[in-house]
């Protein structure tokens, strides 16, 4: 054991893959891997690889057909479950304590033994196609991906994660089989169980499901995004609604200055009522229904953005109150009151969101990849309250300067 920090434990396994065990004597148990693998991998011009693997990693092993696989956990009540993210692959399963070891047995299968049939991928193509369609015609979450593709221009995170239509067309079982080998591999992983049973049993089962997974990753390092232009771009798509992203570029997840842009980014537009920017334009003005601010925090950059769906005539007055709270915090910062309140409610949120045991192991195992140990609750608040109201004052100008690069669908 190399690491130990309650409720989770790092395991070290003689192969070098790394454990987070955590105990829970819960009726439900979780069980899955995360990969430091996403769509910023896609080789070349092939977008979209990353996330149609995870969805055909499903389809068929050497050992077992598609059938067989949907139905492995699914039968004792469980459920499979993968996602793709920029920089991460989530494969796991959720299932009813006493199933642990048809779950490792079945993940360990899928990660070694896939073997992507032809017939299975031609299907798969058609249901990633749709889920393309689908995406495209929500306008509010497609903002996202077209405003990252802007920021992050010529790069690796510059693509959407589900590709093209086009793009699927390319993806072929040898193609699929070799993005698994180069990525999904014992130093680029961090298998995670919560449950009832002990570090041995779960640690002695991965260790056999789990043998012949490649040693070490082969793809191409990871290129830093290089600078973008500022840009302030309207795409008139006949919508009845505009949906509007702004924001800048921010810090990576190493840099001490994440906390004080998370907290910042929780007082513009968190999921509190009481957000600042909810306020402003939602309760006194009534210019919206919906407003976000959000981080995202990758391994060599960052990203802060605010999402509000409005009337098209009030897109330039939502952007101007937007600019104006933050301009204030720049200006004059935040009383020792407001600061104090602000940290209670972003510690409280966390609190929240760790009870939700599905979020937490995989949170714990996130941390594990990309910081090599497990962060205590403790750390996680210290890190909150060391935040000063220069801090905040210091990004909202940091965002002020590097500009607010502004994308509208409308």
């Amino acid at each position: 054991m190399t690491q130990q920090t309650f409720p989770a434990t790092v395991i070290t396994l003689s192969s070098g893959l790394r454990l987070v065990y955590m105990k829970d004597n819960s009726e439900v148990e979780y069980f899955g891997t995360i990969v430091n693998s996403g769509s910023r991998d896609d080789p070349g011009d092939r977008f979209g690889l990353a996330h149609f693997v995870e969805h055909v990693i499903f389809k068929g092993t050497a050992r077992r057909r598609s059938w067989h696989i949907i139905n492995r956990m699914e039968s004792c009540g469980g459920e499979l479950n993968a996602y793709t993210t920029k920089e991460t692959t989530v494969v796991y399963t959720i299932f009813p304590r006493g199933n642990f070891s048809r779950a490792s047995d079945l993940i360990g299968d899928l990660l070694c033994n896939s073997i992507f049939p032809s017939r299975e991928l031609e299907k798969e193509r058609e249901v990633v196609a749709d889920e393309i369609d689908q995406y495209r015609d929500m306008p509010s979450e497609a903002v996202f991906d077209d405003f990252e593709d802007l920021l992050f221009k010529d790069s690796g995170l510059g693509h959407n994660i589900l590709g093209s239509a086009d793009d699927l067309r390319a993806f072929d079982s040898e193609l699929c089989r070799e993005y698994l080998t180069a990525n999904f591999t014992v130093d680029n992983m961090v298998v995670f169980y919560s449950g009832s049973l002990s570090a041995a049993v779960v640690s002695r089962s991965v260790e056999r499901n789990f043998s012949s997974l490649p040693s070490a990753c082969r793809r191409e390092k990871r290129i830093v995004p290089p600078p973008a232009a500022f840009f302030d771009r309207a795409v008139n798509l006949g919508n009845h609604q505009a949906n509007t992203v702004t924001g800048s570029r921010i810090p990576s997840m190493y840099s001490p200055a994440r906390h004080s842009f998370a907290l910042l980014a929780n007082i513009l537009g968190g999921p509190g009522m009481n957000s600042l920017l909810n306020v402003e334009l939602r309760e006194r003005r009534g210019l919206v229904y919906a407003v976000e601010a959000s981080t995202a925090f990758l391994t060599d950059t960052g990203l802060l953005t605010i999402y509000f769906g409005c009337d098209h005539d009030d897109t330039r007055r939502c952007r101007r109150i937007t600019a104006g709270v933050i301009r204030k915090i720049a200006d004059n910062g935040v009383s020792d009151r407001f600061l104090s309140t602000a940290r209670r409610q972003f510690i409280g949120q966390q609190t929240l969101a760790a009870d939700i045991r599905e979020n937490a192991i995989i949170s714990v195992a996130r941390g594990v990849l990309y910081f090599g140990r497990v962060s205590s609750r403790k750390e996680r608040v210290e890190c909150i309250e060391a935040v000063s109201a220069d801090d905040l004052r210091r990004c909202a100008a940091t965002l002020l300067t590097e500009g607010l690069s502004t994308l509208t669908l409308e």
